[in-house]
């Protein structure tokens, strides 16, 4: 029931996404879908398939051991639930947004994480283009901090929920209104702020790494208000990846040489 809830919630809010991308996009670049969505929505697939007959339980599976043997922080301590699930959604932010970083600052790491940023646009289906080695090691380390943590069960479910659709959402092609987006960047990412962490200069893709929530990267000083640019033409994706890549190739993208 857990992953059918889950992937219910992330296609009702991919479908909203994509729906106000095409009637108010921000960006005029990235309208050709019968290019990029192939490729981004064949790597959904096949890393949705890879977790389903692996190690996508494990998160939640992990949650539920660690509560009834009694291990981790949280199954520790005497604490009351809503305490427990509060903990549990920021904890894991925080273990999210440190996972970012590290992709981005450790080689090996970062050769994975570079399939998502050799998009040259960005939109609702940049959020699921993930290679499916980077998908396994991600549930790993989460499944890790779950379990060191003492994780509410529950609370991951709904971390899930939130994680996959603030992804969307902060990757969206969609314009907000100036006033409101800026009320609303001091609560959640929005696409204008987490567009910047998809720059291709250096100094704005090392910034913005939170996926849920600002916090985090105005605490550790890596939030960035404003890219060079302006956010409808600054441009988008790597350097090194020009050219669109087709599907077999960005699997073999970690191993192959830099140009």
């Amino acid at each position: 029931m857990e992953p059918l809830i889950r992937l219910a919630v992330a296609v009702g809010i991919f479908a909203l996404m994509a729906g106000l991308e095409t009637v108010i996009p921000k960006r005029g670049d990235n309208i050709d879908r019968k290019h990029r969505w192939p490729v981004n929505l064949g790597l959904a697939a096949c890393n949705m398939l890879m977790l389903r007959f692996s190690i996508g339980g494990m998160a939640y599976l992990a949650a539920n051991h660690a509560q009834e043997w009694g291990v981790g922080l949280l199954n520790g301590l005497s604490v009351t639930a809503p305490l427990s699930i509060i903990v549990t959604l920021f904890g894991l932010d925080l273990a999210i947004y440190w996972q970012h970083v590290a992709s981005h600052r450790w080689h090996w790491l970062w050769r994975l994480h570079q399939v998502h940023h050799s998009d040259t646009g960005i939109d609702a289906t940049t959020a699921v283009r993930f290679h499916p080695l980077e998908m396994l090691l991600s549930m790993l380390y989460k499944t890790l901090c779950i379990v060191l943590l003492g994780a509410d069960p529950w609370a991951v479910v709904l971390f899930e929920i939130l994680l996959n659709g603030a992804a969307t959402f902060n990757h969206s092609n969609i314009h907000i209104p100036e006033p409101l987006e800026r009320r609303l960047r001091w609560l959640v990412v929005t696409p204008d702020l987490h567009r910047i962490h998809h720059s291709v200069l250096p100094a704005e893709m090392d910034s913005n790494y939170g996926f849920s929530i600002p916090l985090w990267d105005r605490l550790f000083k890596t939030y960035k208000a404003h890219p060079q640019q302006p956010q409808t033409t600054m441009p988008i994706g790597l350097v090194t990846w020009r050219n669109a890549l087709g599907f077999v190739r960005l699997l073999q993208l970690p191993v192959r040489p830099l140009p």
